[in-house]
């Protein structure tokens, strides 16, 4: 069965993931190689780097794809690994690396692992698997979902809670629409959701722009994370410190026009649009290739998550349509967090664009959550060819 769903791969996932990944890499080294020699290093390492990230992520979306669902599922291993979860980001609090303000990265050899990044995955297989499993007893009454998915509930809440701390409120933001999507697509009244969700961010909006934006500007306090709401706020007012991203980001898009300067003739890679192969990497790729382009790549991850979301559909198993419209959910809200913030539609939150920013523990994420879905459709072809041979 394994070797079947490799050999019948869904090339409408496989393909674009293997063209994303390839103009990944080629956009992460003419975004990096400045940087490399400004460090001191080789104008290839980071490029080094992102074609192992990319070679290790196709192993692991083979390796996920012949992978044996039920296994996956195992209750001893999902319990571990929140334990795990809640544990490593607990720890981090303390000792973790800190990249952008946020305490969430643990170095290794020379690579920084980010959790966050991993319990976006973990996160998706622990919701399905508990709506799945408990299905029958589950109601539109708010009160008895709380009482079914109790424990799952508790460690999504510690997850959130604990990411949140680091602080990373992009990540926190992405692994909590993950899980609300999910809850809504299982039969949660979607009426009481949005109400709670438009509340709650309200809420979060009115604090931000009427209590920490007006503190942070009289220099009351001092935060990495609110400079980014003062930026988002007035960028040219503060072009020449908080704002120095987001007004770079917005003269490499203008400079890029809409078929770009050329591969390579980026002006603000050079020094002046910080983090240009990580969270900045699609002003760089607009600016050297043009907005055509990137209407292109946009498309294409369109194409997959349109794809993700049919296989759910398709699917006569809870869990596996569950798992589909969380890794839709994830695609879906990782690339518009990240242009976003580039555009200028949203505060920068320091995540990256699916499968064409440099980072390890997004490509493997990524990659785990490409595998399923793979895996997911594989076990729909075989189904369909069975179905075939039986009825001829």
């Amino acid at each position: 069965m394994a070797k079947a769903r490799l050999k019948h791969l869904d090339l409408f996932i496989f393909l674009p993931y293997i063209i994303l990944c390839i103009l990944g890499v080629i956009m992460v080294y003419s975004a990096s190689a400045n940087i490399g020699i400004q460090n001191g290093g080789s104008p290839k390492s980071y490029l080094i780097k992102q074609v192992i990230f990319v070679l290790v992520s196709l192993g692991l979306v083979f390796g996920t794809t012949a992978l044996n669902l039920k296994k996956i599922r195992n209750q001893r291993l999902l319990h571990f690994l929140g334990y795990l979860f809640v544990a490593v980001l607990f720890g981090l609090l303390a000792v973790g690396k800190t990249v952008n303000g946020a305490a969430g990265w643990i170095p290794i050899g020379g690579i920084n692992i980010q959790p966050a990044e991993f319990a976006k995955f973990y996160l998706i297989i622990l919701i399905a698997d508990a709506i799945a499993k408990d299905q029958d007893k589950l109601t539109i009454s708010t009160a008895k979902w709380w009482q079914t998915l109790r424990y799952p509930l508790i460690i999504v809440l510690m997850i959130l809670v604990l990411i949140l701390l680091q602080p990373d409120v992009g990540g926190a933001a992405i692994n909590f629409t993950i899980v609300f999507a999910m809850l809504i697509a299982s039969g949660f009244s979607w009426k009481r959701g949005v109400t709670y969700l438009l509340a709650l961010v309200g809420s979060a909006y009115a604090i931000l722009m009427f209590v920490l934006v007006p503190l942070s500007e009289s220099g009351r306090i001092h935060s990495y994370q609110l400079s980014r709401i003062t930026a988002f706020v007035d960028p040219f007012k503060h072009a020449t410190g908080v704002g120095q991203q987001l007004v770079n980001s917005f003269y490499a898009i203008s400079n890029g026009g809409l078929f770009g300067s050329g591969l390579g003739n980026s002006i603000q890679k050079t020094g002046y649009l910080p983090e240009p192969n990580t969270d900045f990497i699609m002003a760089i790729l607009t600016e050297e290739l043009g907005a055509f382009t990137t209407i292109v790549v946009m498309a294409v991850l369109a194409l997959i998550i349109f794809r993700t979301v049919l296989i759910g559909i398709r699917s006569s198993s809870a869990y596996q349509s569950l798992i589909c419209y969380g890794v839709a959910t994830y695609l879906t809200i990782q690339a518009l967090f990240n242009m976003g913030g580039v555009v200028g539609l949203l505060p920068i939150t320091g995540v990256t664009f699916p499968f064409i920013s440099y980072g390890g523990s997004s490509m493997m994420t990524l990659a785990l959550c490409i595998g399923m879905v793979l895996n997911i459709s594989g076990r729909q072809r075989l189904e369909r060819i069975n179905y075939q041979t039986v009825t001829n």
